[in-house]
């Protein structure tokens, strides 16, 4: 049986980032591990975890939670760096 740290190690996301999709979807925490990994590997994935995390801080920023708001903040910075979103490649011209 795996573990929720088992699912936390095989997701590719930390749990910070895991925490703001559970909080966004509703959803346990090992329930949007599962999820996170599921978007991690598609290719509009990425783009969509990040605005579950920019819902949350709106949510936090309109229910003026300081400290969830900042937390948040760090979680989105975090996560763009480490996530980078899929550029598309360009279009080649035929000449």
């Amino acid at each position: 049986m795996l573990s929720y740290q088992d699912c936390l190690a095989f997701c590719g996301l930390e749990e910070e980032e895991i925490a703001a999709i559970a909080e966004h979807e509703h959803l346990p925490m090992i329930v949007a591990a599962e999820l996170g990994s599921y978007l991690c590997h598609r290719p509009d994935g990425t783009p969509m975890i990040k605005r579950m995390i920019l819902d949350d801080i709106a949510d936090a920023k309109a229910s003026s939670d300081r400290d969830r708001y900042l937390k948040l903040k760090l979680v989105l910075r975090h996560f763009v760096q480490t996530h980078p979103s899929i550029v598309p490649p360009q279009s080649q011209t035929r000449q």
